[in-house]
């Protein structure tokens, strides 16, 4: 791992928020596996890097050692996985900027489309695996205090004048970017006009009292700074939080939401540099494997694998799904018209 990588790898682990009692614990151990996978023995073959967004940190912790047992079973080969976590967009554009990313799992395909036009992956990345390259996912949900003091139910309680709402920027998260979506697409799928979506948008971030850099930032806004009434996020981040604190928070399913994809690819222009485009593949597609989407399921994504959705099925309650592609005509006519420079959300924002 060159002195760049390090460092990067070691900033965005150190500088992750220690949250929770138990995700602190697992972030520690993430870092102490790291440790072991960078002090690993010369002998190591290839060492890959995942640079992905922070609120999946837990999940490829479990995800690296089992494809690496499994690479070595099959191979006799050994393998490094290290692990580089932030804001979904702050990440691609490092990756962009020279962070030597074998592959890249982000939280929206806008991210992975951004390094397509800088030439690091073919513009076709979304062809190359199953489910447009995105092999699980998840929604956007709230998490409110114990008893839901403020009553709420859906997203239009989160524009009522008493209410604050945690969310993470829409410039430069991911997280951020579905929240602004569902809400807005909330609107259209119930029949509203653009100027009613984007009243009720506005009215939701005039009650942000902060906008941090990342998911796993706003919860750790909500959950220790105990700033804001609701946190909106996705579905794996509360129930991990109601998994750890329990009767403290409580989880409130919209009445619609997001289709939150979660794509992968490697990066072409690494992986052919350092000859490891095999290893890198074959890390990617593992995570469609059944092994692997049970673990994805165990973590509280939405696995892609039909039998193991209905082994899990009860972890995940039915919701209303819509699609980025259906109600804003993909993502990047999406994020030119809302989250560019002086888009929709600048607007928004600035009246804040």
């Amino acid at each position: 791992m060159s002195d760049a990588v390090a460092r990067h790898a070691a900033g965005t682990f150190s500088s992750a928020p220690s949250l929770l009692k138990r995700l602190s614990g697992v972030t520690v151990a993430a870092l102490a596996s790291i440790s072991l996978f960078a002090a690993a023995p010369a002998k190591a073959d290839t060492t890959l890097l995942n640079v992905s967004y922070d609120v999946a940190r837990e999940l490829f912790k479990d995800i690296n050692p089992a494809f690496i047992a499994d690479w070595k079973k099959n191979t006799g080969e050994t393998l490094v996985i290290n692990q580089s976590h932030g804001g979904s967009s702050k990440q691609a554009r490092a990756v962009a900027d020279g962070l030597e990313a074998s592959v890249v799992t982000m939280n929206q395909a806008n991210d992975i489309d951004f390094l397509a036009d800088r030439g690091l992956v073919p513009q076709d990345w979304a062809k190359r695996l199953p489910n447009n390259s995105a092999p699980f996912y998840s929604t956007m949900v709230f998490l409110t205090r114990k008893g839901n003091p403020k009553g709420i139910k859906d997203w239009t309680d989160l524009a009522k004048p008493d209410v604050k709402v945690v969310i993470p920027n829409p410039k430069v998260t991911g997280n951020g970017r579905y929240t602004y979506l569902a809400a807005w697409g909330s609107v259209i799928k119930k029949g509203g006009n653009e100027a009613q979506a984007r009243e009720l948008v506005e009215k939701i971030f005039r009650n942000v009292p902060v906008l941090d850099g990342g998911g796993r930032a706003a919860t750790t806004t909500f959950t220790q700074r105990e700033i804001g009434d609701v946190l909106v996020t996705f579905e794996n981040e509360v129930q991990l939080v109601r998994q750890e604190f329990g009767n403290n928070f409580e989880v409130v399913y919209p009445s619609a939401s997001i289709l939150a994809e979660s794509p992968v690819s490697v990066v072409d222009k690494v992986v052919d540099r350092k000859n490891i485009r095999k290893q890198a593949t074959a890390y990617l597609q593992f995570l469609y494997t059944e092994p692997a989407q049970e673990i994805i399921a165990k973590h509280y994504f939405r696995p892609r694998s039909t039998a193991v959705f209905k082994k899990y099925e009860s972890t995940f309650k039915p919701i209303s799904l819509f699609t980025v592609d259906e109600v804003f005509g993909g993502w990047k006519a999406a994020q030119k018209k809302h989250f560019d420079d002086g888009g929709e959300f600048d607007k928004i924002y600035q009246k804040k």
